[in-house]
């Protein structure tokens, strides 16, 4: 996928990237060091093999300082240097992280995944003037505008959730159900998702929360209690380590038959790519279920990519996890990264 694909993905804000790497290169310059050697990017995130995104992300920002590196058209002279530290997916242990990151001089963090740790972390990076950037925290209230020294590198949720209106919409439902969890990405999603279906005319007529870990029961308690209600046209938004025992349990309950609509957001394709191989038995289980899936146009280098997937996972001990968007919108993001350092001078 080409850099300039991500920009256009970034809603034209490559410009608020630069200005914030001019902003902390500025103060390695005023240190002394007029030409650097080296420029250590930080990245927050979970830990690989943890998260079905970590495990496509990991492996694909370890690639994209390597082809930057081996690139002399870009930054000649200059070598990135890439430090991780593991979020444990906690707001309070990514904000330590990121701490001990600073203390290591990065000029940038690439993360987190979660966007809940994202808001954390954005106060933190905006004290400290570096910038952050996120493939993967979509919840469309981070904003520049609020924490301008963070930068989306992916889509947010604004436009799925317009889209999965439209498409209500089109089939003329006038209530839906939501399904989801119960943090700032699934609030603020379903929030928009609110919205988006009151221009049309339509409604949510129930919120169902589920609890970051929801046990079975747990699961099989809240979706007792939306079958009983009248709408049948149920929005899922979910985390997508997780979110696939849903469908098992609304399965088990009857609940995947004719008669009901499930409409999950772009945490199920996600999982799906990450099957390897594919499993028979989920795609049975998801049989009907229409979801919506990151756009990402085709380019030479995206083939390429994809092309080194196998050898990337063997490399980095991922196992067989399979290409999704997240590594593609990771890669892309060291990129856009080096590029905003290399025309500094400029």
């Amino acid at each position: 996928m080409a850099v300039s694909s991500l920009l256009n993905i970034a809603g034209g804000r490559a410009s608020t990237v630069l200005l914030v790497m001019k902003r902390m290169l500025l103060l390695i310059l005023i240190a002394g060091i007029c030409e650097p050697t080296e420029v250590v990017f930080g990245q927050a995130a979970a830990e690989d093999n943890g998260t079905v995104i970590g495990r496509a992300a990991g492996p694909a920002i370890e690639a994209a300082v390597e082809d930057v590196n081996s690139d002399p058209a870009i930054l000649p002279g200059t070598r990135l240097s890439l430090i991780s530290q593991n979020t444990n997916c906690s707001g309070f242990l990514g904000t330590v992280e990121v701490m001990q990151l600073m203390g290591n001089d990065v000029v940038a963090v690439i993360g987190p995944q979660s966007s809940g740790i994202a808001h954390i972390i954005s106060h933190v990076v905006n004290e400290l003037h570096v910038p952050l950037l996120s493939f993967a925290a979509t919840d469309p209230t981070l904003s520049s505008l609020q924490y301008p020294y963070f930068l989306r590198t992916a889509q947010n949720d604004y436009f799925q959730m317009h889209a999965i209106a439209d498409l209500v919409t089109y089939f003329g439902w006038r209530e839906v159900i939501a399904i989801f969890v119960d943090d700032d990405y699934g609030r603020s999603g379903i929030s928009v998702l609110s919205d988006a279906l009151a221009m049309k005319r339509a409604k949510i007529s129930y919120k169902a929360a589920l609890t970051t870990g929801a046990s079975t029961s747990q699961i099989s308690d809240l979706l007792l209690g939306v079958n009983q209600m009248e709408s049948r046209v149920y929005v899922v938004h979910v985390n997508p380590d997780s979110g696939l025992s849903l469908f098992s349990i609304a399965r088990s309950l009857q609940m995947m038959t004719t008669g009901y609509v499930w409409i999950a957001t772009d945490w199920l394709p996600s999982v799906l790519d990450a099957l390897d191989p594919v499993d028979t038995d989920k795609m049975n289980l998801l049989q009907g279920v229409v979801a919506l899936r990151h756009h990402t146009p085709d380019s030479d280098l995206k083939k390429t990519f994809m092309s080194k997937w196998s050898s990337l996972n063997r490399k980095n001990r991922t196992g067989d996890s399979e290409f999704n968007s997240y590594a593609l919108y990771a890669y892309d993001t060291v990129w856009l990264a080096a590029r905003a350092l290399d025309v500094f001078p400029e």
